[in-house]
């Protein structure tokens, strides 16, 4: 891999202390423990009811207890931190993404790096293309959750057309179906959902997690909305094969979706 434009756009120096927002979930710890790896000073923010979630972490960050979408808790939450690192849960029909993603916009110091997480239904210029069973899927999905008041998928589509609208150093990751399990190191992505490479459609969420982490400090990933996949999913890696005309160590694999090719590390 040609290394040489990825290390003058990453800026390690640059992040020393990180907000996470929505951090007693799944997902949220994750970043914060990586986070926490990473030597940075961590802010969490999550609701009250959840904070006891977060007991592992107990003197090594600081909690900010309320609702996401509270401008004022995430005001206070991310006074002063170089990254924010946000879940744009769809809970609720109360426009919680949406005023999720307005706090932050708001709030954050002109400059931060914002990385926010969603799911493969957003598209940020309609280019992406969809299964008839994925459509289905999500049309179900928003059904229902309007229909018992737990889920609004729309605000989340709404959260996502302001952050793209904003002039801040966003990136939106979109996630593909998720499971647990150890890492498998740092996920593919591609600027389409539909690209051949995202197929398998089934990320670690630990390593969905890392990529967010990740892309604090990553300018490459500026205004970008990558979708990712498993970098040892069976589209990833026969990707890869095809490209290569070999199978590549699955360590030595990074997309680069511009390109449309995989490199390998030297």
């Amino acid at each position: 891999m040609n290394t040489e434009h990825t290390d003058q756009a990453r800026g390690p120096d640059r992040i020393r202390k990180v907000c996470v927002v929505g951090a007693s979930g799944k997902l949220g710890q994750y970043m914060v423990r990586q986070a926490l790896e990473r030597g940075y000073e961590v802010v969490g923010v999550c609701r009250e009811a959840s904070v006891p979630k977060l007991a592992a972490f107990e003197g090594r960050m600081t909690v900010v207890p309320g609702p996401t979408n509270d401008p004022e808790a995430i005001r206070r939450a991310v006074a002063g931190c170089d990254g924010v690192l946000t879940v744009l849960a769809p809970w609720g029909v109360q426009s919680y993404a949406s005023g999720t993603a307005q706090a932050v916009l708001d709030h954050a110091r002109p400059g931060a790096r914002l990385v926010f997480s969603c799911g493969w239904h957003i598209t940020r210029d309609g280019k992406d293309t969809y299964s008839r069973l994925f459509v289905l899927g999500v049309r179900i999905a928003a059904f229902l959750g309007r229909l018992v008041r737990a889920v609004e998928i729309d605000d989340q589509v709404e959260a996502c057309r302001r952050v793209f609208a904003s002039g801040t150093r966003w990136t939106v990751v979109r996630g593909s179906s998720l499971e647990e399990g150890e890492s498998q190191g740092l996920p593919v992505w591609s600027r389409r959902v539909g690209d051949p490479v995202l197929k398998s459609n089934l990320t670690r969420r630990v390593d969905f997690a890392l990529f967010m982490v990740e892309a604090l400090t990553d300018d490459s990933l500026v205004q970008e909305a990558p979708a990712i996949v498993g970098r040892l999913s069976p589209s990833a890696l026969a990707h890869a094969g095809v490209v290569r005309g070999h199978a590549p160590q699955p360590e030595a694999m990074s997309f680069r979706p511009e390109e449309g090719r995989h490199y390998e590390r030297p």
